[in-house]
């Protein structure tokens, strides 16, 4: 029809309509408003609650011993004690008239947990921490490696094995970190998964004695702290990673040589292949002008090995983000 109202002032409604096969009076009879409906009141049956029935049964639903409750519980209950006061279904017709259709019984209410977004543009702005279980001598049994990861230069400031996890471990270990690391109040954001150590009073009152924002994962939402995740995984999927370790002294001398190796030779990806100390320091800089002396070498010795441009190295990173804010839609509107 639309295409009809379109056409029609153009060359008429007869020649409009003959040309896109649609009759004149279903034209017409769109164009006209439909009348409004009456609603015809239906009588009052003779079999339904009389006024002061429909008033006692609210009082019921409403007491303090059946507010909670729904329907078909206090009506089962009050059947097994010899009362009838109507169906359930009527129960809950007097409660829709009245707005009180909702659950019931008392629940617990979980908040909304708001999504971390995160941005850190140079090093010991944002930290990310975690803590991961390695596999002990014995079946069930299990040490804890603790792991502050600064998510800007990928660097791992601090990390920990030990026998369990406790929220005093945490502290001690949050705190030694920071005072190595020289961190000072208002400067750094520490993020974390909602971990019983995470969570614990200990650590929330250490970091507001030591002016460190703290912010969570969301409940169940696996990206919220990836940049822990990832160096787990990195550990973890290394060859020479054992299958299980032999005494924590042997724990601890596996990440000794494994962090000393991630943090002064992995050539990490997501930092323009440097190693995360090179970036923490701020030593990145000179390697990547060295790096572009040797490509700028390599094309002047052949350039037609280089078909679409001089060659040039991995950019450096400029910001990191957890969950960057999401962008907005052609129509403007961010889902």
């Amino acid at each position: 029809m639309n295409a009809v109202e379109e056409l029609a002032p153009k060359v008429g409604v007869a020649a409009a309509c003959e040309a896109l096969g649609v009759a004149r009076a279903s034209l017409y009879r769109m164009r006209r408003p439909a009348p409004p409906r009456e609603r015809c009141s239906r009588p009052r049956s003779h079999r339904a609650l009389g006024p002061a029935e429909r008033s006692a049964t609210l009082d019921v639903l409403r007491s303090s011993r059946f507010v909670d409750k729904a329907p078909a519980e206090v009506y089962a209950t009050l059947l097994d004690e010899g009362t009838y006061l109507c169906s359930i279904r009527t129960m809950y017709r007097l409660l829709e008239e009245q707005g009180e259709v909702r659950e019931r019984r008392d629940l617990l209410r979980h908040p909304s947990y708001a999504r971390p977004e995160l941005l850190a543009e140079r090093p010991n702005q944002v930290w990310s921490w975690d803590i991961t279980k390695l596999r002990g001598p014995t079946k069930w049994s299990y040490f804890h490696l603790y792991v502050i990861l600064d998510i800007f230069s990928r660097y791992a400031v601090g990390w920990m094995v030990a026998e369990a996890e406790s929220a005093a471990l945490a502290e001690q270990f949050i705190q030694e970190t920071c005072h190595r690391q020289g961190i000072t109040p208002g400067q750094l954001t520490l993020h974390a998964d909602r971990g019983s150590s995470m969570t614990s009073k200990p650590v929330a009152l250490l970091l507001s004695d030591l002016g460190v924002v703290k912010t969570h994962s969301r409940p169940h939402v696996s990206d919220d702290n990836p940049y822990s995740e990832s160096q787990f995984k990195t550990l973890k999927y290394r060859p020479a990673f054992p299958n299980q370790f032999g005494s924590l002294e042997d724990a601890r001398a596996h990440c000794r040589a494994f962090f000393a190796w991630y943090n002064q030779e992995h050539r990490h990806g997501g930092i323009g292949l440097m190693t995360p100390e090179a970036v923490h320091t701020g030593r990145a800089q000179q390697t990547h002008t060295a790096r572009q002396a040797t490509l700028t070498a390599a094309y002047e010795l052949h350039p037609e090995r280089f078909v679409r441009s001089p060659p040039a190295p991995p950019p450096l990173p400029t910001a990191a983000w957890i969950n960057p804010p999401r962008q907005p839609t052609d129509g403007g509107i961010a889902h």
